[in-house]
This record gives structure tokens, C-alpha cells and sequence, in this order.
């Protein structure tokens, strides 16, 4: 009996020893399961964080790009600004100059008409003063010999009656030196004037003849002019012969009319011309 009991002890000892190996093993198994699920949520939660990492680190780089941009901007318009600043100086400069150049201008301008008006009244004057001179010689002189008014000046007019050449000669009379001192000392009370000697002849003889006739005829007026005293500056001649004549016709009255020397006074300060 008593041996028998041992048997049944000694049976149920290894049955004892194998379940004790069996819940270490869960025990292990378990433990390393849960090892290896906090490994795995471990692992994710560094990729969570790696993720993380990465999305702030775009954003930052974007925020970064973002204030840069942005200071970009606010240098450009800060430079802006100043060149508007600038800009505005520089125009407000160039409006007070220009203001300035268009006031002297008017100024100028004003100067210029006041000018003008003085200038244009100074020549009426003067015209004015130059006309009744005009005037005044032709009065004189008309009473001498014909003086008539034309577009030029005015033109005295010495006939056959009133200078008595001889027949193919240019010397000059005594009572046509009278004649001639007589014009001279008119003429000398006036001044601003030239005075062209034109000789003329009839129909009588060829135009060679008659011009050279005509010619010799008016430096023989124009040489005792100067000896009466004119100035010789003012005092020019010119032969025209036959081909002025100043009336139509082969009679002796028309001839008589045309054999002629004529003293053209012009005005210097006086314009004729249209």
C-alpha cells in the first residue's frame, strides 16, 4: 500500500512540471508579443512624427519663401516710394521752372510788343516827319520846273525850256547854272535822300548816238550839282537816250518834251514799294 502511494506522487510530479513549462511560455510569448506591439506602435509613431516633421518643415520653408517674398516686396515698394518721392521733387523742380521760364516769357513777350508798338510809332513819326519834307520839296521845287510825285519819289522834270544845250553839246548855259543853283540850294535844306540824274533826247538819231548824247547831258547837270554843293555819295547818272520818251509823237512840241533831263529824288526813310 505504501509503495503504491509513492508511485502515484512520483506520476504526478513531471504532469506538474509541464504545465508550469506551458504558462511560461505563454507568459514569454505574450511578453514578446507585447514587446513586438509596442516595437510596431512605436515605429508608427516615429513615422507619424517623421511625417509631422516633414509637413511643419514644407511649411516652413514655405513661410519662409513667403517672408521673403514678402520683404521683396516691401524693399520694392519702399524703393518705389522714394523714386515717387523723388520723382515728385523732381517735377515739383521742373514746374516751378517751368512756371518761371513761362512767366519771363510773358515778360518778354510784353517787353517785345511794347518794343514793337515804340518802334512802329517811332516810324510813323519819322514817315510822318519824312512825308511832309517830301511835300515840302515838291512844293519848292514845283515852282522851278514840273515836279511830280511817283510810286519811286518824286521826279522834277528840266525840259527843253528849261535847259538850253546846244546841238550835239552837254554844256551847260549860264542861265541853266542859274537854274541848277537854285534847285541845289532847295535841296540842301533837306537831307535823307539820293538823287538819280537821268538824261533823255528825241527820236532824232540812232539809239547808240542818243544814249551816249543823254549820258554826257546828265554828268554835265550831275557835276554842277556837286560844285553847288551837294554831296556826290547822293548823286547818280544814267543816259536813257530815246528810250523813255515822255510823250508819243515825231512833232517838234512832242521832241521838245522829251529832249529832257530829269532829277529823281527818293527818300531814304520812305519805302514807295507795294
Amino acid at each position: 500500500m505504501t509503495s503504491l502511494s509513492l508511485r502515484d506522487d512520483d506520476a504526478r510530479e513531471p504532469a506538474g512540471t509541464g504545465r508550469a513549462l506551458v504558462i511560461l511560455v505563454l507568459i514569454l510569448f505574450a511578453v514578446v508579443a507585447a514587446m513586438g506591439y509596442l516595437a510596431y506602435r512605436g515605429v508608427q509613431q516615429m513615422r507619424a512624427v517623421e511625417r509631422q516633421m516633414a509637413a511643419l518643415t514644407v511649411k516652413a520653408d514655405a513661410s519662409a519663401t513667403q517672408a521673403r517674398q514678402a520683404l521683396e516686396r516691401a524693399v520694392a515698394a519702399e524703393n518705389a516710394a522714394r523714386a515717387a518721392a523723388e520723382g515728385r521733387t523732381v517735377a515739383e523742380a521742373q514746374t516751378v521752372d517751368a512756371r518761371q521760364q513761362a512767366d519771363a516769357a510773358r515778360q518778354e513777350a510784353t517787353t517785345a510788343k511794347e518794343t514793337a508798338a515804340q518802334a512802329q510809332a517811332e516810324a510813323a513819326a519819322i514817315r510822318k516827319k519824312a512825308e511832309e519834307e517830301v511835300n515840302r520839296l515838291q512844293t519848292a521845287l514845283g515852282q522851278i520846273a514840273e515836279t511830280r510825285r511817283t510810286a519811286l519819289g518824286l521826279v522834277m522834270n528840266l525840259g527843253g525850256d528849261h535847259l538850253k544845250f546846244e546841238f550835239d553839246k552837254a554844256d551847260l548855259q549860264p542861265a541853266d547854272k542859274e537854274l541848277l543853283s537854285r534847285i541845289a540850294g532847295i535841296l540842301m535844306t533837306s537831307h535823307d535822300y539820293t538823287i538819280s540824274v537821268n538824261g533823255h533826247t528825241d527820236d532824232v538819231g540812232s539809239d547808240a548816238y542818243n544814249k551816249k548824247l543823254s549820258a554826257r547831258r546828265a554828268q554835265s547837270v550831275r557835276d554842277y550839282l556837286v560844285q553847288a554843293g551837294l554831296p556826290a555819295d547822293i548823286l547818280s547818272v544814267e543816259g536813257h537816250g530815246k528810250s523813255l520818251p515822255l510823250v508819243r509823237g515825231t512833232s517838234e512840241a512832242a521832241r521838245a518834251k522829251n529832249r529832257r533831263v530829269e532829277l529823281g529824288l527818293v527818300n531814304t526813310q520812305i519805302r514807295y514799294m507795294r
